[in-house]
């Protein structure tokens, strides 16, 4: 992966190897590009009329002789009303993907004119969609991708401009971050290797770090990451990440993040088909790790907790079984019936653990938690269920300004019933296949009192799978999903 590139601004045109501007569908001229001669400008107009302004579409003019801009590029945004939030950042990356291609080193950017958005939104699109969009995984290939080329901003003064690309590059690289490590193999990734990966995220950024490791884990009576855990040689951890920088009496947000580095389905084991894929169960944790890193780097003004139980899920002589009934932290108890619920039961600890602890003023999950959510709704929403109507409103508010799509689905008292157990507690899975979604969340929701929540499920979205919608800032591999929606919500409360 290479995605370390430089980013200026400038005020007017300059020397470049490549001038890029946005056009509408159906233009017959391009706005914010400026003057050139009557010949050249007869040849970019042409090109605008040829190219149509459709979304997505790159067309390239290349110059000859003493001109300071070698070629100017024209891209497609599509008809104006369909722009989007996430159009300029979707066609920035293909952009971006292209210069790489040409193999530039530098290449400028024309911010679009009002007919978008006020200039600070559109640079933020652009530099999100510019450094995921040249994001590639490729930690394990000998050959590596080409240095990604440097950028320049051409945008009309604000003193807004450079807060709002330093903020984007922030919240990238986060979400770059968050990419990078769910997309790692899982003999390269166990629960020590997170746990580890936190240590040094809070060495680097000043983010309080605690990890409880087994036999810790069983003592303070985290029976539900215990049982999980147990039957891998990679032993399970809790790690806590804490950033205390707003006032002393403020309550934290808690923010907990499955992390299953890899799940086979235990005892219940999971059918071969597509089973490499379960590297990708950490990504709920990878999400708060990211977010965290994030925060620390905004530093906000607010104080918030990032807790992700982490496991290895495999089968083997110690594993816990179906029918085994186990005590959670929260001192009520689970009768297991399947070992492939195990996330719930990693989480419920994690949970419970978050509100006692912290005392917070909200708790938001991430999870990868059930395939009824893809069944439900596809591969590009998330599903989220929450006690609390107001958080779950600024969760879409925050997700209609990321365009990271999400839709809430009901809990009620039939949901909650739906998990009773005759011989416990609750049982880790519902009625047949009825309501799967919901009835996890159902399970989740016993972790918690009264403490305001949302549990965002994420098996959809949080890596790309049949179905999920092509986006150029978005390569094959895990998404960041969460990451960018979190970010903004916090910087926003």
């Amino acid at each position: 992966m290479n995605t370390h590139m430089k980013i200026r601004i400038e005020y007017s045109k300059k020397k470049t190897s490549l001038l890029c501007v946005f056009v509408l569908e159906n233009s017959t001229t391009v706005s914010g590009l400026g003057k050139f001669d009557a010949k050249t400008s007869s040849i970019i107009d042409q090109a605008v009329k040829d190219m149509e302004g459709k979304l997505g579409r790159l067309s390239i003019i290349p110059f000859s002789g003493k001109n300071s801009i070698q070629r100017i590029l024209l891209a497609g945004l599509g008809k104006k009303e369909e722009i989007t939030k996430d159009t300029i950042r979707a066609v920035s990356g293909k952009i971006a993907q292209k210069a790489r291609e040409l193999k530039l080193k530098e290449f400028s950017i024309i911010v679009p004119p009002s007919f978008v958005e006020e200039p600070v939104s559109s640079v933020s699109q652009i530099v999100e969609g510019v450094k995921m969009g040249l994001y590639k995984f490729d930690n394990f290939k000998s050959e590596k991708s080409e240095r990604s080329p440097d950028l320049t901003i051409i945008v009309s003064k604000s003193d807004k401009i450079s807060k709002a690309i330093k903020n984007a590059e922030i919240i990238a690289d986060s979400t770059i971050f968050t990419k990078s490590v769910a997309n790692l193999p899982p003999n390269e990734c166990t629960p020590t290797t997170l746990a580890n990966l936190a240590k040094t995220i809070s060495k680097n950024s000043g983010l309080k770090c605690k990890v409880i490791s087994e036999p810790e884990l069983k003592k303070k009576g985290f029976g539900g990451i215990s049982a999980v855990g147990q039957g891998s040689k990679n032993q399970p951890k809790l790690i806590v990440l804490e950033h205390n920088n707003g006032s002393k009496n403020e309550k934290p947000i808690v923010l907990v993040g499955k992390a299953v580095t890899f799940d086979t389905g235990g005892i219940s084991l999971k059918p071969g088909d597509r089973m490499d894929e379960m590297k990708f169960d950490k990504c709920g944790g990878c999400t708060v790790l990211g977010i965290m890193k994030g925060v620390s780097e905004l530093k906000l003004p607010i104080n918030v907790v990032g807790i992700i139980p982490s496991v290895e899920n495999m089968p083997g002589g110690e594993s816990y079984r179906p029918g085994d009934i186990i005590k959670l932290y929260s001192g009520k108890t689970a009768e297991i019936q399947n070992t492939d619920a195990e996330g719930r039961l990693i989480l419920a600890d994690a949970l419970s653990y978050g509100e006692k602890t912290y005392s917070p003023k909200a708790i938001i999950d991430f999870a990868t938690l059930t395939g009824a959510c893809i069944i439900a709704l596809g591969t590009n929403v998330a599903g989220i269920v929450s006690n609390n109507k107001k958080l779950a409103e600024k969760i879409y508010l925050a997700s209609s300004r990321t365009m990271e799509e999400i839709w809430e689905l009901p809990l009620n008292k039939d949901y909650m019933d739906m998990i009773k157990s005759e011989v416990a507690d609750m049982k880790n899975v519902g009625i047949g296949r009825s309501a799967g979604t919901i009835t996890a969340a159902a399970f989740l929701r016993n972790a918690i009192k009264d403490t305001p929540w949302v549990h965002l499920d994420i098996a959809g979205v949080a890596w790309t799978q049949a179905g999920t919608k092509e986006k150029s800032y978005n390569p094959n591999g895990a998404t960041g999903f969460g990451v960018r929606l979190v970010l903004d919500y916090l910087q926003n409360l």
